[in-house]
């Protein structure tokens, strides 16, 4: 099951995703931009076991 990412905002304005570890302190943090193409970039089980179909 993926991570639930939660949405911040900057001081700047930026869109934040952070991600929290089990006790609830931030784990990671990243901007929406990077974590979005980082998304894209990686394919799904479902889209890989399609094509290996």
């Amino acid at each position: 099951m993926p991570v639930k990412r939660t949405t911040h905002r900057s001081s700047k304005g930026t869109k934040l995703y952070a991600v929290r570890d089990s006790k609830g302190r931030f784990k990671d943090i990243q901007t929406y931009k990077r974590a979005h193409a980082a998304d894209l970039r990686r394919k799904s089980q479902t889209e890989t076991a399609k094509k290996a179909k």
